[in-house]
């Protein structure tokens, strides 16, 4: 069974794949640190919009390293809370 997992609760944006027999097969993080060093803490409104834009390369990133086709994923699991209130 391969699960692609997408976490993005609070100022990264990370994608992981992992095989049931196998282990982890790839991952990749972003991290917003710099951004959000400015305002001293994350603002969620500029975290979110940046996971927007991260998200699919991330995960194609992850894909691709692994020589995995979308199709081949049985399960996607993502963050859905606590995160950010905002």
């Amino acid at each position: 069974m391969k699960v692609l997992g997408i976490e993005s609760s609070c100022d990264e944006t990370g994608v992981a794949l992992i095989d049931s027999k196998k282990g982890l097969l790839a991952h990749a993080i972003h991290t917003q640190i710099d951004m959000h060093r400015a305002y001293g803490g994350v603002v969620p409104e500029l975290a979110s919009r940046d996971h927007i834009r991260r998200a699919i390369a991330l995960t194609n990133q992850v894909l691709n390293e692994a020589g995995v086709d979308k199709e081949q994923l049985d399960a996607i699991a993502v963050t859905e809370g606590p995160g950010l209130a905002g």
